[in-house]
């Protein structure tokens, strides 16, 4: 027997039970983003390995051990996107869209990085990422995290995430600030673990956010980040913090949030929970006003974020949020009985699909008794049966079963089912 051929670690399915969940969130989370004025852009999931050495940094995690990587026939370098953003600037660079303009983006899609496989981090992770282009002011950075905290409220997760802020200043101030804390970090370079004690040659201020106990101690003597802010980024951040009190959204400000990407600047955010473990970011991003100009195209303001949708159905499914509606996928599962009665079926199924476009319906296909197909009906989770047999041909009529209640079965006539479905079903 040939061996089974599985999936590739990491890397999952999504099966057709588990997809009504993925098109709830995918779905209330475009509906928002269009109430807004967002507009869709589709990126493809591979790119010259350059867009992310430049952007992302070639001594991040990422791009030093992460990323899938692979020469094509023709020599050239090319990677599976690890992120949206370096993708999504490429794209729009090329395109023309950013010159003298402003753009509000969505996309959603898959992303890779070669991670060690756990319960909200896998190897192929599906990301939405949100980028906005031309607009320097803090009222961009505002609405993006108003328009977060308004999704968690539609998905029930308000009082199930926290947001925490930050600002990590212009390039010069980080620089100044990334020369004093690797000089303070310095003296205790053999106390730190060993990510730590690499990243403090290669990107320092991802020390922050080390999750070593030892390393976290050490940190609460260093130097602080807002003790090296320039004027322009206190006063955007203040700004920005003004914005979120008028609104009422709560935050805390932590000053050892950073990002793990070399080209963030100024005001950095992440929305966590506490119900996943070690999984707790489900939505981070920030301000990227240098990485259009470091793609080779004109210094663009440009701020954004992206939210791992698998780590967000997971908190759905934790908190048992998700409504009950979202797991039914069919509304009348129609029984038909006889050569005759089977074409009739496919033709009023295709009728009522007309007249009621919000109407799942699925005809039964395949013959067997009627009491056969009422186990598949029953299995399908669809709410009502509709019977339709060489008797109820002869009669004009569908008989209607409902599934989940003890109701008496009844026949209505074959015309009357539309304004039935029209009483019963909205």
């Amino acid at each position: 027997m040939a061996t089974k051929i599985q999936a590739i670690r990491g890397m999952n399915d999504i099966l057709p039970t588990q997809s009504p969940v993925w098109q709830y969130l995918e779905g209330t989370v475009k509906e928002l983003l269009a109430g807004h004025g967002y507009d869709e852009i589709r990126m493809p999931i591979v790119e010259q390995t350059n867009l992310f050495k430049r952007s992302i940094g070639e001594v991040t995690d990422i791009v030093e051990k992460e990323m899938y990587t692979f020469e094509d026939r023709n020599g050239d370098s090319l990677t599976l996107r690890p992120e949206g953003t370096a993708s999504c600037v490429r794209a729009c660079e090329e395109h023309g869209l950013l010159y003298n303009q402003t753009q509000r983006l969505w996309y959603t899609g898959p992303m890779f990085r070669h991670e060690r496989p756990q319960k909200g981090r896998y190897r192929q992770f599906y990301q939405l990422g949100v980028e906005t282009f031309g607009i320097a002011s803090a009222d961009i950075d505002a609405e993006l995290i108003l328009m977060t905290a308004r999704l968690w409220q539609q998905l029930g997760l308000a009082d199930a995430v926290s947001l925490q802020l930050n600002t990590l200043g212009s390039n010069e101030a980080r620089a100044e600030y990334r020369a004093a804390l690797v000089e303070y970090l310095g003296q205790f370079k053999d106390q730190l673990d060993e990510d730590s004690q690499r990243r403090l040659e290669s990107n320092p201020l991802r020390v922050l956010d080390s999750k070593d106990p030892n390393t976290q101690a050490l940190l609460a003597n260093a130097p602080k980040l807002h003790d090296h802010l320039d004027a322009d980024s206190r006063e955007h951040f203040a700004r920005l913090r003004a914005i979120l009190d008028a609104a009422g959204v709560k935050y805390e400000i932590n000053q050892r949030l950073v990002r793990g990407l070399d080209y963030y600047n100024k005001t950095v955010f992440e929305w966590v929970t506490d119900k996943l473990g070690a999984q707790g970011t489900v939505c981070a991003g920030g301000r990227y006003d240098g990485l259009v100009e470091q793609l080779g195209g004109k210094a663009t303001p440009a701020v954004g974020f992206a939210m791992g949708l698998e780590r967000l159905i997971l908190l759905l499914e934790t908190l048992e949020v998700i409504p009950a509606e979202v797991s039914q996928t069919i509304d009348v599962y129609l029984c038909t009985l006889g050569e005759g009665a089977d074409l009739a079926g496919l033709l009023l199924a295709d009728r009522l699909r007309q007249e009621h476009c919000w109407l799942r319906i699925q005809t039964h296909c395949g013959g067997g008794s009627f009491k056969s197909q009422m186990k598949k009906a029953d299995k399908s989770g669809a709410r009502y049966a509709f019977l339709l047999g060489e008797s109820e041909l002869a009669n004009g009529q569908v008989s209607i079963k409902d599934l989940r209640s003890d109701a008496e079965q009844q026949s209505i006539a074959v015309d009357a089912v539309g304004s039935w479905l029209a009483d019963n079903m909205l």
